[in-house]
């Protein structure tokens, strides 16, 4: 594969585009090799699901165990999650030649006649949502599977805490059931909404209590992010000044996605023997803005008036606290019950995020193209 921009926004591609991380990447290892699950919380966009890939391209992992992503985060129900497990799993195994998944397509006996073939005989997951007619007997298949695999499994589960939202109510106890009967499999449940992934796991009314080994996510430190990003520059005989990667880094406080989209912009700015300098990173923003207007005006767009005037409200803040008090009313011409309400709202469709009693807007370029506005 021919990498034109060293920059990774999007997915993983190997360990020399992955920054640093060291200490993380043995910690998990370790943790999974010797048979712990692991609750691994961090806000998102800080690269819980890289550190995820780069652990599983470890060789104690990579050669040694079958390994699956399944990301959960747009799933409403028990059925939804059933389904993209099996897809997530099929789709993991199907590059891998016929031995590897069709021991699996002979598990799923409940979706038998909903998997089909290619002309080259390879099974396609082309069924729908509405196919996994019993989530449970499913889900039992699936598991079944995963204990008699050929090698021991591991199991990543991408932002965990929707499973609390279910509306099923009983989930969590499903899959602790499942799960603590494993022997032949591991799991990583990933999770950005700090709170709601405390009191799946530290809660001890709760099914995971006590259950898991627990890990978080800090940034990455900044002087491995200039070393890392300088090296790349040099491999494509440019140059960045460590005052432009700072200057990046302390603008989005260390989140992965955002250093990382901007630098693989300021990559794309800068010609061979050039030298990328500071004051080229506004440049580099406007355009990462300009490419997502489009985006961002529809999704203002689909928003009450009354969330708009919160988010807007939020948005000037930054970081905004004690948004039902008199001086955040009335700097904002608002009422403490127009507040709750666009709040849970704007919550729900990930608008903002809340930590610790902080809101925040989510997406960090979003936040500064309603400031534009």
């Amino acid at each position: 594969m021919v990498v034109t921009n060293p920059f990774v926004t999007q997915g993983y591609l190997s360990p020399h585009y992955f920054c640093d991380r060291v200490e993380e990447t043995k910690y998990l290892t370790d943790l999974i090799i010797n048979g712990n699950n692991v609750a691994l919380i961090s806000p998102r966009r800080l690269g819980k699901t890289g550190l995820i890939c780069h652990c599983f391209e470890q060789p104690r992992i990579k050669d040694e165990y079958n390994t699956f992503i399944v990301d959960i985060y747009a799933t409403k129900n028990l059925q939804e999650l059933v389904f993209y497990l099996g897809k997530s799993i099929l789709g993991t195994l199907k590059p891998q030649g016929r031995k590897m998944w069709e021991r699996f397509v002979n598990t799923l006996n409940s979706l038998r006649g909903s998997i089909s073939f290619d002309i080259n005989g390879l099974p396609e997951w082309g069924l729908g949502v509405g196919d996994v007619k019993v989530p449970q007997v499913t889900l039992d298949e699936i598991f079944m599977y995963l204990e008699q695999a050929e090698k021991p499994c591991i199991v990543a589960i991408d932002e965990f805490q929707v499973v609390a939202d279910y509306p099923e109510g009983n989930v969590e106890a499903i899959l602790r059931t499942h799960i603590q009967r494993c022997k032949n499999t591991r799991f990583i449940y990933a999770g950005s909404q700090r709170h709601m992934m405390a009191e799946i796991f530290a809660s001890p009314s709760r099914p995971f209590y006590q259950s898991t080994s627990m890990m978080s996510l800090a940034p990455i430190h900044i002087d491995r992010y200039i070393e890392f990003a300088q090296g790349l520059f040099r491999e494509y005989h440019k140059d960045i000044a460590e005052e432009t990667i700072r200057e990046v880094y302390q603008r989005y406080e260390g989140v992965t996605w955002y250093v990382q989209t901007i630098l693989n912009a300021l990559f794309a700015m800068t010609e061979p023997g050039g030298n990328c300098l500071p004051e080229t990173i506004d440049t580099a923003i406007q355009q990462v803005m300009t490419q997502q207007s489009f985006t961002y005006s529809a999704l203002l767009y689909q928003l009450p008036s009354k969330q708009k005037e919160v988010l807007m409200a939020i948005c000037k803040e930054g970081k905004a606290m004690n948004i039902t008090s008199r001086p955040f009313l009335q700097r904002y011409h608002l009422t403490a019950s127009t507040v709750q309400g666009a709040v849970k709202g704007l919550l729900e469709k990930d608008f903002i995020t809340q930590e610790l009693g902080t809101y925040s807007v989510y997406d960090k370029f979003f936040a500064m193209w309603l400031l534009q506005q």
